[in-house]
């Protein structure tokens, strides 16, 4: 369907891959990994034309249709939110145009051997028009908006009114809804909470026909979807037949192979080396030298990749707090509408979080979960009852407006160094390194910082401090999975009190002992691990 080969690019003055290759085949499912800068979107513009092979080709079917979903959606105005779901699909409604009027001229009379090649054209359109999904466009639009959370009351608002983050969910209906034969999905489920990530899967796995191309930094949603990745990385292109946690065990298998036979041709390069600077003086092993020099000249050298650093920081030990950190009694909270009135989010809200919990503030989009997390940070003040925090508890609380917080102005190093001003520099790096600031990355401004790196920065400085209660929303977000796996061990070895929303599954998998559910206003506990919330709710809608 889609076949790259030998392809080349170049950035500047970076090689991403030399002579690589690769094929998109019908119905296959490909995930596409890398460090972030490593070429991964690059190859997504490529095989849509956004930008040039510096050498190499690009073969694509005639009649293959991609879709391709991005991060950056564009402008949206001028439409509702259905209409534009349906506008994206405008060579199928042309097509379902070009069927009207072909029906119309079969009503005419017409000569036997222009009927004839009519009705060829008639039958080779409407074939395609039923590929596409033209007989249901509309009420495929309809469930695909549904699914990504935007439901029949809003299908008539106008786009503009939408946030960017819900921007993003139409701009994905769109990719989605035209039906295409490969569909090259960036990113898809950022800005998504679970319940639309389990849709998503779900349609892909079960609804969807053709060939899924994708990077996502869900672990799970991976998983789930793929069977084969693609790695991007030092100057290469490598395929793994398996998903996301194959691929991290084959790569350690193929990695060792590969010292344990670059250690071999080190010894061997060494020995014949040796016997050249012994015996190259000499007349009568002349021709034993000259053959080992020609021998060693033919021979193609191993190259190992560059290893990537991990480094390992050991937290400091939080004091200890009381045994009863919240005390929940009948929260209440509710919002000022423009109109003077009140828009309820929870009311009856009670529990009790004790020292070292690890819980998950789950519910569906809308109940209220960052709410409920602001309200116990003290960020917003409840309209009813009380959240009581416990003696000796030193609360840090995380949502993304904590990024918007950090000084444009100053470096990352500078930024830990405020947050943690008692601490010597040797400690203060090791925590940047700890979090993926190595090197020169300390001396980055925050201004320059992409959303993943801020991310990290203000995780760095809430974890580095002497807290021993954290309240985090969304931590996950912006992050690739690398830094949440950082951020994932980090919080295990936390023996500290955790309250966390994340719609990461395999994050709330690996972490949390027992969750509070959000629902309808009033909260629900389930005394286990996430594993167990999803059995005893029935929310586990997971790939079987």
């Amino acid at each position: 369907m889609i076949h790259l080969t030998d392809i080349s690019k170049q950035h500047g003055n970076r090689m991403l891959f030399k002579k690589a290759s690769f094929q998109i085949l019908p119905d296959s499912r490909t995930g596409l990994v890398g460090p972030n800068g490593a070429g991964k979107s690059t190859i997504f513009r490529l095989i849509t034309g956004e930008e040039s092979l510096d050498a190499g080709e690009i073969s694509i079917g005639k009649k293959t249709v991609i879709g391709y979903f991005s991060q950056d959606v564009g402008e949206m105005s001028g439409r509702s939110a259905l209409e534009e779901v349906v506008a994206a699909s405008e060579a199928t409604v042309a097509l379902g145009e070009q069927i009207r009027q072909m029906e119309a001229q079969m009503c005419e009379p017409l000569e036997d051997d222009e009927m004839e090649t009519l009705l060829e054209r008639y039958g080779d359109a409407q074939q395609e028009f039923e590929h596409r999904g033209g007989y249901d466009l509309e009420s495929r639009a309809q469930a695909v908006l549904t699914g990504l959370g935007i439901g029949p009351d809003d299908y008539d608002r106008p786009v503009e009114s939408f946030s960017g983050g819900w921007k993003m969910r139409i701009a994905l209906a769109r990719i989605l809804t035209i039906n295409p034969d490969v569909l090259l999905l960036d990113e898809p489920t950022n800005h998504l909470d679970v319940e639309s990530i389990i849709w998503l899967e779900n349609w892909l796995a079960t609804e969807f026909q053709g060939a899924v191309v994708m990077t996502s930094h869900d672990r799970d949603f991976m998983n789930r979807l793929v069977e084969r990745i693609v790695e991007v990385a030092a100057g290469t292109i490598t395929s793994y037949s398996g998903n996301y946690d194959f691929y991290l065990r084959e790569r350690e298998i193929r990695r060792d192979q590969l010292v344990a036979s670059y250690n071999r041709q080190q010894e061997m390069l060494a020995k014949e080396e040796e016997f050249i600077a012994r015996f190259a003086a000499r007349a009568s092993h002349a021709a034993q030298v000259q053959s080992r020099v020609k021998k060693l000249e033919k021979i193609e050298r191993i190259e190992l990749p560059p290893e990537q650093k991990v480094i390992k920081f050991e937290f400091a030990e939080p004091p200890r707090s009381g045994d009863d950190v919240i005390a929940i009694e009948a929260l209440a909270k509710t919002w000022p509408l423009e109109n003077g009135g009140v828009k309820p989010v929870f009311s009856g809200v009670s529990g009790m979080v004790r020292r070292g919990d690890k819980i998950a503030v789950v519910g569906v989009n809308g109940a209220g979960k960052s709410t409920f997390l602001k309200t116990i940070a003290g960020e917003t003040e409840p309209t009813g009852g009380s959240a009581t925090i416990g003696a000796n508890v030193h609360s840090g609380y995380f949502s993304q407006h904590s990024m918007e917080l950090l000084d444009p102005k100053k470096t990352v190093f500078e930024t830990v160094q405020d947050a943690l001003p008692l601490q010597t520099i040797g400690v203060l790096r090791n925590l940047c390194a700890a979090f993926l600031f190595q090197g020169d990355d300390v001396d980055k401004r925050v201004d320059k910082l992409s959303g993943g790196e801020k991310s990290r920065l203000v995780l760095a400085t809430l974890l580095g401090r002497p807290l021993n209660l954290l309240i985090l929303d969304e931590p996950t977000n912006h992050l690739d999975i690398q830094a949440r796996e950082v951020l994932l061990e980090a919080l295990q070895k936390f023996s500290g009190t955790l309250l966390l929303v994340s719609h990461d599954r395999h994050f709330l998998r690996s972490l949390v002992g027992r969750v509070f559910e959000i629902d309808h206003g009033a909260m629900l506990v389930y005394e286990g691990d996430y594993e167990y919330y999803l059995e005893k709710s029935g929310r586990d809608h997971r790939l079987v």
